[in-house]
């Protein structure tokens, strides 16, 4: 029998919760009829989802398995539908995410030069959200940087950069030329992501602040409240008068890959990646400022 995704839909909606009511609100239907759904899928699967007592709603194994698969195979279904709507418009359009610091330009031009007729588009993205673009079709095509959940998606390896240290303008070290790692031993570091996905061989304490972006990290790193690293190219056009980058060899290099939804099946995308991969020498010597301006000239002629 085949995956219902209406009840799988149900059963996200009660696993993100683990309360019927409020996911039977949150799907306007009425609880009767969502605990109905959830035993159907239970007997579809042949496996309890949830238990029920007193305490409350827990997954099972079975439940916590099946909410990791549910993410991408619900994201990829809503990726079908924005494709087959994009293309009974009449238009192909190819949407290609970045992060910053990743020089898109190079295989956007080696990519327009075998299809005039398509338009690409560029949008650059989080780290937080580089995933779930790709698995809900609001990307075609992502410049990702490492490390990220890579269920649901092929992932291409395309350079490395080098990092460099973040620090406040009047830190100890902010006129060395370089630093190592050992010189960073008990800094507070601001970091976006889990303490083990730090570049480092010891990772350093946690500075308490959460960030999302080189803006926010740049703003909290000039108030004094830790240092922090970014790849080279980030720094380059990320500027900020209280803060200075210094490099740091020793330090774990920063990989960019390319990433596609594995569901997507795209001769397009494939073109792309394939042009990306053609051009991943300028990309990576390439300067942000060039990527930011043709990324706004693309805007402009597609207004």
């Amino acid at each position: 029998m085949d995956l219902d995704l209406r009840k799988l839909r149900y059963f996200v909606a009660v696993a993100d919760r683990l309360h019927f009511g409020r996911a039977a609100d949150e799907l306007h239907i009425a609880q009767p009829a969502l605990s109905r759904q959830i035993r159907a899928l239970e007997q579809d699967l042949g496996a309890s989802l949830f238990t029920r007592d007193r305490h409350g709603v827990e997954l099972t194994d079975a439940g916590r398995q099946l909410l990791a698969d549910a993410g991408p195979l619900l994201a990829s279904t809503r990726a079908v539908r924005r494709r087959v709507a994009a293309a009974a418009g009449g238009k192909r359009r190819l949407m290609v995410g970045f992060r910053a610091g990743v020089a898109v330009i190079p295989a956007v031009r080696a990519f327009e030069d075998r299809h005039q007729d398509v338009v690409v588009d560029v949008q650059r993205v989080e780290g937080d959200e580089q995933a779930q673009m790709l698995l809900d079709g609001r990307l075609d095509v992502g410049y990702v940087r490492l490390p990220i959940d890579e269920a649901g998606l092929r992932v291409t390896p395309l350079y490395t950069e080098p990092r460099v240290a973040v620090l406040p303008a009047g830190h100890r070290l902010a006129g060395k030329e370089e630093v190592a790692e050992a010189d960073l031993a008990g800094e507070p570091l601001l970091w976006h992501g889990d303490p083990g996905t730090q570049p480092t061989r010891r990772p350093l304490r946690n500075a308490g602040y959460p960030v999302r972006g080189v803006d926010e990290t740049l703003e909290h790193v000039a108030a004094g409240r830790g240092i922090s690293f970014l790849p080279r190219s980030a720094s380059v056009f990320f500027s900020h008068p209280d803060v200075v980058y210094v490099p740091i060899p020793d330090l774990a290099p920063d990989q960019v890959c390319l990433a596609v939804a594995a569901s997507h099946t795209s001769p397009l995308a494939d073109d792309f990646v394939a042009a990306a991969r053609s051009t991943a020498g300028i990309t990576a010597e390439c300067g942000n400022y060039e990527m930011w301006q043709r990324g706004g000239e693309l805007a402009a002629r597609d207004a």
